[in-house]
């Protein structure tokens, strides 16, 4: 959370860090076909929509070019072979898409040269119908914070480019009904490039307890983003939206989370409409994460099933035999009884 420049070259790895390519392997991916055609459940499912293909504990607990590798609640697919994660203490490292080595990694700051709670990211690369005509360049990564809350705009070098409009009422108490702590968790942009969300991780101030707001934004001819439509989605009982992210048709998958102590966690995937048709965004379950095969994952604290934990990120990653490819981090909160976990989730929409 404190600037830095970008630091492109590799550096020697952990120890840790050498096992981060290999995934704690699910079933042979040509199992999964055969059970679909005839009806039955994927191999390692999940549900009938959802299997586990794999996980990965490599990163837990370890440092990269000096930065604590850890705190992740974002992801976001970067330039080819690449993914953009994000730390909530504004760390934003770039790491191999295939193997989940970092590659690099740049620290964020707020107008004043202070840390982030960063929370959201996006990964704004160019498209061939969104040139910047003089405005703010595209291949720029947009970052949500839940402090104030604010999204702001950054180079690839971390220079702070600019910030996104919010409205009054999404503002944190006293400015606006925002609750500390429970305001922008997701980021994402729909498929074109032109509309960006935010989703509020709690309902406001005065909202009903399972109802949480999710704010758009459009994208002008020069490059830049003006304040949109706002929608309502609503939570199962207790649980917040830690993440959501657009599916190539527009749909959102949404990650809603909950922790009770003792007991542990709750994550459900979840799909919603496409924004636009109407403000009212419907869902339905595609899994409850409880119901994943552990395949031989631990757990340092009670869970209902040893896989879970505080799980925060989310990314389309590709597709594979006609479900997409679905990669999910979890927020180790730099606490000794949590885990910086990845899931590979084979999803079909």
């Amino acid at each position: 959370m404190r600037p830095r420049t970008l630091r492109t070259a590799l550096a020697t790895l952990t120890a840790g860090l050498a096992a981060a390519g290999c995934l704690t392997a699910a079933a042979p991916a040509t199992a999964a076909a055969p059970a679909a055609a005839q009806g039955r459940p994927p191999a390692n499912a999940c549900s009938p929509a959802v299997s586990l293909t794999g996980f990965t504990d490599a990163l837990d607990k370890t440092t990269y070019d000096g930065a604590y590798v850890g705190n992740l609640s974002a992801l976001a697919p970067d330039r080819r072979g690449s993914l953009a994660t994000l730390s909530d203490r504004s760390s934003l490292f770039r790491l191999d898409a295939r193997t989940l080595r970092p590659r690099g990694v740049v620290t964020l700051a707020d107008e004043s040269g202070a840390a982030l709670d960063a929370e959201g990211l996006v990964a704004d690369l160019p498209h061939s119908r969104l040139r910047s005509s003089g405005g703010t360049p595209t291949g720029t990564y947009l970052v949500s914070s839940e402090t104030e809350p604010s999204v702001r705009r950054y180079s690839g070098t971390g220079e702070l480019l600019g910030r996104l409009p919010v409205p009054d009422d999404l503002r944190t108490a006293p400015e606006g009904r925002g609750r500390a702590n429970g305001s922008f968790e997701g980021l994402t942009l729909l498929p074109g490039g032109r509309t960006l969300l935010a989703s509020m991780e709690y309902p406001l101030d005065g909202d009903p307890a399972d109802l949480v707001r999710i704010q758009s934004w459009q994208r002008t001819r020069h490059g830049d983003f003006r304040l949109g439509a706002q929608y309502t989605y609503r939570t199962d009982p207790g649980l917040g939206v830690s993440e959501v992210t657009a599916a190539p048709d527009g749909r959102l998958l949404v990650l809603e989370r909950g922790f009770t102590a003792g007991v542990g966690n709750t994550v459900r995937l979840q799909l919603a409409d496409r924004p636009g048709r109407g403000t009212v965004l419907h869902k339905r379950l595609l899994a409850d994460l409880a119901d994943c095969p552990a395949l031989g994952a631990s757990a340092k604290q009670p869970q209902p099933n040893p896989l879970l934990d505080n799980f925060e990120g989310m990314a389309v990653t590709g597709r594979s035999r006609g479900r997409l490819e679905v990669l999910v981090v979890s927020d180790d909160n730099q606490n000794a009884v949590q885990t910086t976990r990845f899931l590979r989730l084979r999803v079909r929409a």
